[in-house]
């Protein structure tokens, strides 16, 4: 892998297959670049696929304090290195970043997201969310990385048997590793609403793409945002969920930055 320095000195590693116009891959809750590839290797035959470790994963550096806008200058440094125009793609938490990057003057040629996590409709919802983060920072702060794994896969609707068996299973310490990055991820989602007003500043064409078997409010949100951004276009995949299947994803995906 190679490093690139955002501009508070944080080394961020990254890796590049194929060729053609550069295209960023940006990843959501616990995932490292890594967890990128096969999508990523499914894209390389048609462009210059970019994954890298957010800020505090995998090969990256981790600089305190933490705030969103280091991330912001993470995916500029990014940009920057490529040397032409760059289009970009977030899952999750990395679309709510993608998002908030481009309406910061990141200068994306092309933007698409997969189901950005503004799941906050109502007073109950944002009480929910603040709750969660309070009780997040707790246990992070006590050093229990585990303890903040697992309250987040409760959150995203695990049911407690399923976590138990995760917790057992091979891939655990990657978890545990990451998991004080879920603190990041649930920043870069501010309020938890659709930040409409921002996103209405992002200039460049947005595909936003949802899952047709996920949970009503991903789907809300995924039009929301559509909406909400200047050139928007939204579409569903039939039968996917949040855990997308790249096969699936990839040729929808390979249309619109090739357009």
């Amino acid at each position: 892998m190679t490093k690139v320095i955002s501009r508070d000195g944080t080394p961020l590693a990254y890796e590049v297959r194929g060729g053609g116009e550069p295209l960023i891959l940006v990843g959501g809750a616990f995932s490292t670049g890594t967890a990128e590839a096969p999508l990523a290797a499914l894209l390389a035959p048609h462009f210059r696929v970019v994954t890298y470790d957010r800020r505090g994963r995998g090969g990256s550096g981790d600089t305190a304090p933490y705030a969103v806008a280091r991330e912001v200058e993470d995916l500029a440094a990014l940009v920057e290195e490529q040397r032409g125009p760059v289009s970009v793609y977030g899952m999750s938490s990395g679309g709510a970043l993608v998002l908030e990057a481009a309406a910061s003057g990141v200068p994306f040629d092309r933007i698409a997201v997969y189901e950005p996590p503004f799941t906050v409709v109502g007073p109950e919802d944002r009480i929910a969310k603040a709750r969660y983060a309070a009780r997040l920072r707790a246990l992070l702060s006590a050093g229990d990385r585990g303890g903040a794994a697992e309250l987040f896969l409760s959150v995203v609707g695990m049911p407690p048997e399923v976590v138990a068996q995760v917790r057992r299973a091979p891939m655990w310490p990657e978890l545990e590793a990451v998991a004080p990055t879920l603190a990041y991820d649930d920043a870069v989602t501010g309020d938890g609403t659709v930040p409409a007003g921002r996103l209405a500043s992002v200039r460049a064409p947005v595909l936003v793409v949802d899952g047709g078997a996920s949970p009503y409010v991903m789907r809300e949100a995924a039009r929301q945002v559509a909406g909400a951004v200047r050139c928007g276009r939204h579409r569903t995949l039939t039968g996917q969920v949040h855990d997308v299947a790249p096969q699936v994803l990839a040729p929808v995906l390979r249309e619109f930055f090739a357009a």
